[in-house]
C-alpha cells in the first residue's frame, strides 16, 4: 500500500509519500518562519494563505521525487486536527479532493497521533507498550501506548505547553522567531549555579503539567537582571534546565506508575538535544531505553500524517466525502487499530 500525507496544521506545508514494503519514498517541507517571524508568531490567515500557495506545488514535487503517478497510490491521509482551523481545512481540502479524484480512500489523522508514531519511521522501532512524552508548541502531555489508537492520557498541560513556554520566555528576552530553538542555542552558554527555578508540580502526585508560571518567574527574573549577553545565557539555562527536570520528573514517575520500561519522547520539543540527553541518562539509570524521531521528523511534517494515515487506511478506516477539520480533538477519543 502507498500513501500520499498531507500536514498543514499550523505554519508547516508537509507532503510525503510512504509504501508499506518500501518505506518513506518522498519527503517535502515549507516552512513559514520567514512569513511569521516579522508578527513574533503564527498569523492564522496568512498562514492559511501560504499553504493554498504551496501544497500543490510540493505534492507534485514528492510525486516526482517518489517517481510515483496517481495510479500508484493506494490512499490519501491528511492533518484532520488539532491545529489552526483555517491551515486544517486547506489540507484537508486538498486531501480529500485528491482522492475523490484519483478514486482511493481519504483518512483523517490526528496531529498529535502523526507525532507519537513519528519514531516507527527509522529503526529500532519501540515495541508496544510504551509511555510516550509528547512535547510541543501546542501540547505537553504523557500517554501509556498499547497499540495505534489504544491511548491512556496520563497528564497533560493544564496552561501553557512547554514549548510555548519557550517561546513566550524568548520573547520577553528579545530573541528572534522562533524562539524556542534561540533560547535553547543561548542556554549552551549559560553556567548553572546562578540561578534557581522553580519544577512546576512536581511536588504534587500527578502526571500533569503547568509551564506558565514558570514562564513569569523567568520574566520577573529577566526584568530585575542585568542585561549583559552572559546573564541572558545563565537565565536561559536556568530556565531550560528547569523545564527540562521537569519533564524529566514526570516522566519517570510515568514509568514507576505504569511499570514500564520503554520511553518515546516526540514533538517539537523533542528535538531539544538537553531533553535528549538528560532523558537518555535517566532511562540508563532504570535500565530503560528511549526513542526519538530523527530531527527531521520531530517538528510537524508529512511523513508522520502518511506513516499514521497507513495505518489507519490497513486498519479500514475511511474518511467520507466531507472535509471536516477538527481543531481541539482529543487523542484518547480515538478508535484503534
Amino acid at each position: 500500500m502507498r500513501i500520499l500525507g498531507i500536514e498543514t496544521s499550523c505554519d508547516e506545508t508537509g507532503i510525503a509519500i510512504i509504501d508499506d514494503d518500501l518505506g518513506l519514498l518522498s519527503h517535502q517541507l515549507y516552512s513559514q518562519v520567514k512569513l511569521h517571524a516579522d508578527y513574533g508568531g503564527v498569523v492564522p490567515e496568512l498562514a492559511s494563505r501560504d499553504h493554498i500557495r504551496k501544497i500543490v506545488p510540493l505534492i507534485k514535487r514528492a510525486m516526482q521525487e517518489a517517481d510515483c503517478q496517481a495510479g500508484d497510490l493506494d490512499g490519501v491521509a491528511f492533518t484532520q486536527g488539532p491545529g489552526l482551523v483555517g491551515a486544517l481545512l486547506v489540507g484537508a481540502s486538498v486531501g480529500r479532493s485528491l482522492a475523490y479524484a484519483w478514486d482511493v480512500p481519504a483518512v483523517g489523522v490526528h496531529h498529535m497521533e502523526g507525532h507519537l508514531l513519528a519514531p516507527m519511521l527509522d529503526e529500532p522501532k519501540p515495541e508496544y507498550p510504551f509511555v510516550a512524552l509528547l512535547v510541543s508548541g501546542g501540547h505537553t502531555m504523557m500517554v501509556r501506548v498499547d497499540g495505534i489508537g489504544q491511548y491512556d492520557v496520563l497528564g497533560e498541560s493544564v496552561d501553557d505547553a512547554a514549548g510555548e513556554a519557550f517561546d513566550k520566555t524568548a520573547k520577553i528576552m528579545g530573541l528572534d522567531y522562533p524562539g524556542g530553538p534561540m533560547l535553547a542555542k543561548l542556554a549552551e552558554k549559560g553556567e548553572p549555579g546562578h540561578y534557581k527555578f522553580p519544577r512546576p508540580m512536581t511536588d504534587r502526585p500527578g502526571l500533569d503539567f503547568s509551564f506558565s508560571g514558570l514562564k513569569t518567574f523567568a520574566a520577573n527574573t529577566i526584568r530585575s537582571a542585568a542585561t549583559d549577553d552572559q546573564t541572558r545565557a545563565n537565565i536561559a539555562f536556568a530556565f531550560q534546565d528547569a523545564v527540562i527536570d521537569t519533564l524529566a520528573i514526570k516522566c519517570k514517575r510515568a514509568l514507576k506508575q505504569t511499570g514500564l520500561n520503554r520511553l518515546v519522547i516526540a514533538g517539537g520539543v523533542s528535538a531539544n538535544t538537553e531533553l535528549r540527553s538528560r532523558l537518555e541518562k535517566m532511562m540508563q539509570g532504570i535500565r530503560g531505553k528511549v526513542f526519538y524521531p530523527k530531527l527531521e521528523f520531530c517538528t510537524d511534517n508529512g511523513a508522520m500524517i502518511a506513516y499514521a494515515g497507513l495505518q489507519r487506511l490497513k486498519a479500514g478506516q475511511v474518511e467520507g466525502l466531507s472535509s471536516k477539520a477538527k481543531p481541539r480533538w482529543p487523542l484518547d477519543s480515538l478508535p484503534p487499530c
